[in-house]
């Protein structure tokens, strides 16, 4: 099959005159803010991901989250009403035991600071575990536990001042909880690197490593990252070479896609899992450059951001236009007033309103 989507040159929106289902043979699939978010369902995650499998496109869920094992997340998936096996699901600690071939041998000494996920992918890629830097470690293999302390870091400090390679399971700075974000596995790896003036290697989002050992994994031609973060999932598929699509349920909102530099910017979006199912054409420009998508149109004009009808009318046909104006104005060198550019009520606020 012809994968029949077109990506616009430069960071525009791609256009798609069939459903998203159609284009892709791989989706890989972010989890919290995505599939789920914490230990809730999202409303449509279900639904979407069931369309995908039903249209054969396989399925893989790619988590930043290091300190969980696959069959744990598989089974909260299955709990959720998206029936998932742990070999669908790509776990940070994973990639990053994989990464660690691309320093070290086989059986090779390797001081594990992280969580049980972490622990079990380094001991399960055939690497000799050891707790201490005095043990001689080639490398040091670092992913998030909430049970890390100074000590564990301390540990990692010295390895890699004494030459251990330095591989995070990934570098997000912070994580959400039920109380708001706390420092992530990017905080605790940036006070390691802080004390050796090392910078680590990374195998996380936003780095695409990932996303290309899923690739190579499944032979995939046409693969679909879905993510809700900009910064993260989205970087890493433009990184990559993938084409991205947000999704509204989680951390990035519409107005954060809206003004987002070239490198972070979706090819696709979607206010939940059930856009899946819809076409997704692109916006067109008109001689006035006002950007039109479906009934909806968008324009810059002198710096500020115009728009057809209120973002409560628009849904996402106005989102879409509005990201295609904010996009071509600053592509083109024209600045953007960033007050000009609302919230729009879709995704994770509206169902928050």
């Amino acid at each position: 099959m012809t994968q029949p989507v077109v990506v616009s040159p430069g960071a525009g929106l791609a256009d798609s005159p069939v459903a998203i289902t159609e284009i892709c043979d791989l989706a890989l699939i972010d989890l919290d803010g995505v599939a789920y978010r914490g230990h809730e369902p999202i409303e449509h995650a279900a639904e979407g991901i069931a369309a995908l499998r039903d249209r054969d496109v396989t399925t893989v869920f790619v988590t930043n989250n290091a300190s969980r094992e696959p069959e744990e997340i598989a089974a909260q998936l299955s709990s959720l009403r998206i029936p998932t096996r742990p070999n669908e699901v790509l776990t940070a600690a994973q990639a990053c035991a994989r990464y660690l071939g691309e320093f070290v041998e086989p059986g090779a000494k390797v001081l594990v600071v992280g969580g049980a996920g972490l622990l079990t992918a380094v001991r399960e890629a055939g690497y000799e575990i050891v707790t201490s830097a005095d043990d001689g470690p080639a490398a040091v293999a670092q992913g998030f536990s909430p049970d890390l302390g100074w000590k564990d870091l301390a540990e990692a400090a010295y390895a890699v001042a004494a030459g251990a390679v330095h591989v995070a399971s990934n570098r997000d700075l912070s994580l959400p909880t039920a109380r708001g974000f706390a420092p992530g596995n990017g905080t605790l790896v940036q006070a390691v690197s802080s004390a050796t003036g090392i910078e680590p290697v990374s195998a996380g989002k936003p780095s695409p490593t990932m996303y290309h050992m899923a690739v190579a994994a499944t032979g995939s031609q046409r693969t679909l990252v879905i993510g809700d973060r900009l910064d993260t999932d989205l970087a890493g598929a433009r990184g990559g070479g993938y084409l991205g699509l947000l999704v509204l349920t989680g951390v990035s909102t519409a107005r954060d896609a809206i003004l987002a530099p070239p490198s972070l910017r979706p090819h696709l979006i979607v206010a939940d899992l059930s856009g899946l199912e819809e076409a997704h054409g692109a916006p067109t420009s008109d001689e006035d450059g006002r950007w039109h998508c479906q009934d909806r149109s968008a324009a810059v004009i002198d710096g500020k951001l115009q728009l057809s009808v209120t973002p409560v009318q628009g849904g996402m046909a106005l989102v879409r236009a509005a990201a295609a104006a904010v996009w071509a104005a600053r592509d083109n060198g024209i600045e953007v007033d960033e007050g000009s550019v609302p919230e729009f009520p879709v995704g994770r606020i509206a169902q928050s309103g």
